[in-house]
């Protein structure tokens, strides 16, 4: 089965979350079965990724984007557990500072994108501008529109310079999100996490579930496509994600570099 089948949008795509099934697993099983196909996709892109590194002339960008709690994090922590942290970088976009601000948009995301041989990955990205920016109304309503466009252009750019681009929208229902909350709560280790905000976002969940419809439908694209990977179940979350890595990766035909130094041969002295 190729995941990256089942949960692409398509180009001029109209998306509505409200009939995506949140709790979808394509009849997998939370079993051994399962984990061991999670694990053989996890050691594949371990390989895959020295490859790209090896060859060094393509880059990958993965970017997460998903509702409070939603699961980046759990998906970076176990989707690149065996990539080798010398060939992959984590950017996180938080609220952007004064110089950031000083500059467009797009200058923090540019200044963070792979470089050949890389894998990046964007837990949350520039998208945040078209969403947050909107729903809060940061600025009005003729600038972000604009961005779409922007946004387009800009991964074209990158697309065009070897870089490739996957994103991902992990899906949550707003009833999983208030279990995960609750579950912050009564857990020492987790409830770092929680803040006022991210309950007084939920009352926002259908203006951002209306703006990230938006950006589905104006902004993935051949080169750059976006992902709605169901994410009621972290452990399918994790399958899908790694498997379309994966499915991506391999469909680059990627080779490892011939030796600078010629034919090599053994010493027969020694």
């Amino acid at each position: 089965m190729k995941f990256a089948k089942q949960f692409i949008v398509e180009p001029d795509t109209k998306v509505k979350l409200a009939d995506l099934d949140s709790e979808q697993t394509l009849g997998y099983k939370n079993d051994a079965k399962t984990q061991a196909k999670l694990d053989k996709s996890i050691q594949r892109l371990d390989a895959l990724q020295y490859l790209l590194f090896a060859e060094s002339k393509r880059a990958l960008l993965v970017i997460l984007q998903a509702m409070d709690a939603g699961g980046k994090d759990g998906t970076i922590r176990h989707v690149m557990s065996g990539v080798n942290p010398q060939g992959c970088k984590v950017t996180s976009f938080k609220e952007p500072s004064a110089k950031e601000l000083a500059h467009d948009f797009l200058w923090r995301s540019h200044l963070a994108t792979p470089e050949k041989g890389m894998i990046g990955i964007f837990n949350r990205s520039h998208y945040e501008d078209v969403l947050v920016v909107r729903v809060h109304k940061l600025v009005p309503k003729q600038i972000w529109k604009e961005r779409y466009a922007q946004i387009n252009a800009f991964e074209r750019l990158l697309a065009d310079n070897n870089t490739k681009i996957l994103k991902f929208y992990l899906h949550i229902s707003k009833k999983e999100q208030k279990r995960r909350f609750d579950e912050r709560v009564d857990d020492p280790t987790k409830n770092w996490k929680l803040s006022a905000a991210d309950f007084a976002e939920r009352q926002f969940w259908s203006e951002y579930m209306e703006a990230y419809e938006d950006v589905f439908s104006r902004c993935t694209t051949a080169h750059a496509p976006w992902f709605i990977i169901p994410s009621d179940h972290k452990w399918f979350r994790n399958l899908a994600v790694s498997s379309i890595i994966v499915e991506t990766l391999e469909s680059m035909d990627m080779q490892f570099p011939r030796p600078a130094i010629g034919p090599l041969k053994r010493d027969s002295s020694s």
